[in-house]
């Protein structure tokens, strides 16, 4: 079974930074294509970054140069870097993962930003 979990969100200033982490585990996790979404009201998760497997990055729209996504394929690490963060970059992050057809997501880390 393939098991996300996040570490790293917590509460920071308007204008600081953030490292989310995601520890990837499981079959066939070296091929899969693992990334960010975040939820901040409702039950949509819009994308913030996803690593593919063959070496892309790509970046939603609500974060785009303030996000820098990287990846560890030795320690199956996913972390995303947030920049200039401000209040409506607050909610839940999730990590995710598309691998054999199937997609799973981790429990979710929270940021609040906020003076």
């Amino acid at each position: 079974q393939v098991q996300l979990v996040e570490s790293g969100g917590g509460s920071v200033l308007p204008g600081g930074s953030l490292i989310l982490s995601c520890r990837a585990s499981g079959p066939f996790i070296a091929n899969a294509n693992i990334g960010w979404f975040r939820r901040s009201s409702g039950p949509q998760r819009e994308l913030v970054a996803m690593a593919w497997n063959d070496g892309r990055r790509e970046y939603g729209k609500f974060a785009a140069g303030r996000a820098t996504i990287s990846r560890d394929n030795i320690k199956m690490i996913v972390s995303l870097a947030l920049t200039d963060l401000k209040p409506a970059d607050a909610g839940d992050y999730y990590c995710f993962a598309n691998t054999g057809g199937r997609a799973f997501w981790g429990q979710g880390t929270h940021i609040s930003v906020s003076a």
